[in-house]
């Protein structure tokens, strides 16, 4: 019979891994829109993020699978943050899982879509993507924080000034998808602005999902005193 300790120290590792891959696969965004401007083309950084990808569902997989296989003696009783909020963590993972599957939608639709790249739009899609992996990065500080502070009863986690930064890039996101957004319909020179609109709110959706994140944690956080979200409460 595994102990408390042994669960525990089996979420974290596997959350660790997990963040790992997702943080690898968004990190190659900026790569391939690089790629894609200077060459035209980004075939290996696409096949690399699908490959990551899918190595991402596997891992989601298992975290789930530990969660959900679980009994009350795999979990022990001292684990009671996690007893307490197992179906609220399923959804949390599998919502984090889509950052790695809409980071491979949106290279897949550069690929196939074929914007130029030379033009300001392009520009301002290359810098959310940069803010978007920036947020993943911290992101994967935040989460991995907020696991430890649930596997062990007595943690005290402060994810506080993690948050507020990915808010504060997720807007940054904003202002970037407005401009690229503005200029492809206001430049008269720019074919086919629709195709800038539609990407510009594919990466809004990836920077919104990772805001997103960080709401359901500071949700589930409210019932935990040893999780501190908000600045005010450090």
């Amino acid at each position: 019979m595994s102990t408390d300790a042994d669960f525990g120290e089996r979420l974290e590792t596997q959350t660790v891994a997990y963040l790992d891959r997702i943080d690898d696969c968004v990190a190659l965004l900026p790569r391939a829109l690089d790629e894609y401007a200077s060459e035209g083309a980004s075939r290996d950084t696409v096949d690399e993020i699908a490959a990551v990808e899918s190595e991402c569902d596997d891992l989601v997989r298992g975290l789930t699978g530990l969660i959900t296989d679980a009994g009350p003696d795999d979990i022990g009783l001292l684990n009671t943050r996690i007893n307490f909020n197992e179906s609220a963590l399923l959804d949390f993972y599998n919502e984090l899982d889509v950052v790695a599957n809409h980071t491979e939608r949106i290279v897949q639709e550069v690929a196939m879509m074929r914007p130029a790249a030379g033009v300001e739009p392009f520009a301002d899609m290359r810098e959310m993507a940069a803010r978007i992996a920036e947020m993943t990065e911290v992101l994967a500080e935040v989460v991995e924080g907020f696991v430890r502070g649930l596997a062990r009863a007595d943690a005290t986690e402060t994810l506080a000034e993690g948050i507020e930064s990915i808010r504060a890039l997720e807007s940054e996101c904003d202002e970037l998808r407005n401009d690229a957004i503005e200029t492809a319909f206001a430049d008269d020179a720019i074919e086919e602005p629709l195709v800038y609109r539609e990407l510009a709110i594919l990466l809004d959706e990836l920077a919104n999902t990772i805001e997103d994140l960080t709401d359901r944690i500071v949700v589930i956080a409210s019932k935990e005193p040893g999780i501190v979200t908000d600045a005010d409460e450090s």
